[in-house]
């Protein structure tokens, strides 16, 4: 199943972009600077949620990460 019928495997890919956006970012902060608008501002915003709300999204990440190795 695709991870867009999913709801589950919808919001792992979602959280797995923001941390990846927010590492990418905190190696090199020019690399997604430059595109703040169009398709790639996608990266630059996810970037963003990642550094704002980092204790939110290591929370998602801690629950996640359970919910996938004992529910299933």
């Amino acid at each position: 199943m695709s991870a867009i019928f999913n709801f589950q495997s919808l919001l792992t890919v979602i959280l797995l972009l923001i941390c990846t956006c927010a590492y990418i970012r905190s190696l090199a902060p020019s690399l997604l600077d430059k595109n703040k608008t169009g398709f790639l501002g996608i990266f630059w915003k996810c970037a963003r949620i990642g550094e704002r709300k980092s204790p939110y999204v290591a929370c998602c990440c801690i629950i996640m990460a359970f919910t996938i190795l004992f529910s299933e």
